[in-house]
């Protein structure tokens, strides 16, 4: 789903089968991996946005399986490749 400003929204459910809206700010293809940028999607921009990186492990019946990413090493690299990406994008317009 997306809206008129080109934001991608996905649906996910967790392991007690709660689902949750996110907004996908960014994707980003690193090491032969799959990584995301997401926020809850929420219309309240008062609140302060949260991102959360998700990294893409596996397939399940076609559909991605999303995980957080438990390495700090990794996590740190990957924060800082989307934030040049996203501050890139920024800077574009």
């Amino acid at each position: 789903m997306s809206d008129n400003y080109g934001s991608d929204f996905m649906t996910i459910v967790d392991e007690d089968g709660t689902e949750f809206e996110l907004e996908v700010l960014t994707t980003l293809e690193w090491n032969g991996a799959t990584y995301l940028a997401v926020t809850p999607a929420t219309d309240d921009e008062s609140e302060e946005l949260e991102v959360s990186i998700l990294k893409s492990v596996e397939e399940d019946e076609d559909e991605p399986v999303l995980c957080a990413i438990e390495d700090e090493a990794e996590l740190e690299t990957v924060y800082e490749l989307i934030m040049e990406e996203l501050y890139a994008d920024e800077d574009e317009e």
